[in-house]
């Protein structure tokens, strides 16, 4: 009897299948939808501190306890909404964390009141191009990048809290403006050929 051998990943998934199905299904391949860009931009920074597989497991709490990610109707969210956050279990009950979900739906509005779609802002940081790296180790892989530090600047002088260029880097490898996958993954390929270029 032979014994499957498991597809090459990216490291950082290691064995754990909530991860492996988050990197082979969704990590790394280009989103353009304005809501769900914005959705992810808060989902990563309510992983500050903490481990992504965290806040991984709690997005569908986020999504039922934040209006579906629509900013219109986070923006109109007070200080009562906000209490009644911190006592739901199923997120990270942080008040600086739950807080700048609302600033960055106030910050989102901003931003689409100038003319444009979320989305066009968003990639406009990478040209509207994805950035395709050929890394052989996870280990040649940056935090940060010149296009991160950019969105970063932009968007806190936006509104928008929780974003540093860490974050915004992470978030910019999750939603497919940078193919960060290595170079033997299994689904670098199928991102490459994804990708806007």
């Amino acid at each position: 009897m032979t014994k499957t051998t498991q597809p090459v990943r990216c490291q950082w998934c290691g064995d754990d299948e909530d991860y492996q199905h988050y990197h082979d299904q969704t990590w790394g391949r280009p989103v353009y939808d304005s809501v769900e860009l914005f959705a992810k931009l808060c989902l990563d920074g309510q992983q500050a501190g903490l481990s992504w597989i965290t806040i991984l497991r709690k997005q569908q709490n986020y999504y039922q306890a934040f209006a579906q990610f629509q900013p219109q109707k986070i923006a109109l969210f007070d200080q009562q909404d906000c209490e009644r956050l911190m006592q739901n279990k199923g997120i990270v009950r942080n008040k600086l964390k739950i807080n700048s979900i609302v600033k960055n739906a106030k910050g989102y509005l901003a931003i689409e009141a100038q003319g444009g779609t979320f989305s066009d802002y968003i990639w406009s940081f990478v040209g509207g191009k994805t950035i395709v790296n050929q890394h052989a180790s996870s280990k040649d892989i940056p935090t940060e990048s010149l296009e991160s530090q950019a969105m970063s600047k932009a968007l806190k002088k936006a509104g928008f809290s929780f974003v540093g260029p860490t974050i915004c880097y992470a978030f910019m490898q999750a939603v497919g403006m940078i193919n960060d996958h290595v170079v033997g993954c299994h689904v670098y390929q199928e991102c490459v050929e994804l990708a806007r270029v």
